[in-house]
C-alpha cells in the first residue's frame, strides 16, 4: 500500500466536499453543487487513485493525479463560462462582467491541489527492483 497515495485521495475527497464557488443569495458550492457529472467523475478520479494506493500501482496513482489536474481545470472554465452564461440576460456589458465578477472561487481548490501533489510525485520503493535470481553453483564458486 502506497500511504502517499492515500493521503494525496484522502485530501482530495476532502477537498470535493469544502466550498468551492460562492455564489451569492444562494451561497456556497462544492463539486456536487457546480455539476453533478462533474461531482461522479471526480469522485470516480479519486476512487481510481485509491485502488492504485491499495495495489500499489504507481502508474494508476499518477494517472489519477494528473486526471484530477484537469479536472480541476476543466471545472474552473466551467465556472468561469457559466457564470458569465448566466448573467447573459443582461444586455449591458459592465453590468454582465459586475454580476459575474460576484461569483468567488472559495479555498477548496487549494484542498484539492493539495491532494493531487502526493499523486503526482509517489515514487517507487529504492528497495522495489526485482534482483535477478544468481544460481546457487555461481555462488559457492
Amino acid at each position: 500500500m502506497k500511504i502517499q497515495g492515500v493521503i494525496g485521495a484522502l485530501l482530495m475527497a476532502v477537498g470535493g466536499m469544502c466550498p468551492l464557488v460562492h455564489v451569492p443569495i444562494i451561497g456556497n458550492w462544492n463539486y456536487f453543487g457546480i455539476d453533478q457529472s462533474l461531482g461522479v467523475i471526480f469522485y470516480v478520479i479519486i476512487v481510481l487513485a485509491f485502488a492504485g494506493a491499495f495495489l500499489n500501482k504507481i502508474g494508476l496513482i499518477r494517472f489519477s493525479g494528473w486526471a484530477a489536474i484537469a479536472m480541476v481545470i476543466l471545472t474552473l472554465a466551467a465556472v468561469w463560462f457559466k457564470s458569465h452564461d448566466y448573467f447573459s440576460f443582461i444586455h449591458f456589458k459592465k453590468l454582465i462582467n459586475l454580476a459575474s465578477g460576484m461569483v468567488k472561487y472559495k479555498w477548496g481548490w487549494f484542498v484539492i491541489l493539495a491532494g493531487v501533489l502526493p499523486l503526482i510525485t509517489v515514487r517507487r520503493a529504492i528497495g522495489a527492483t526485482q534482483v535477478s535470481e544468481i544460481p546457487v553453483s555461481e555462488i559457492q564458486q
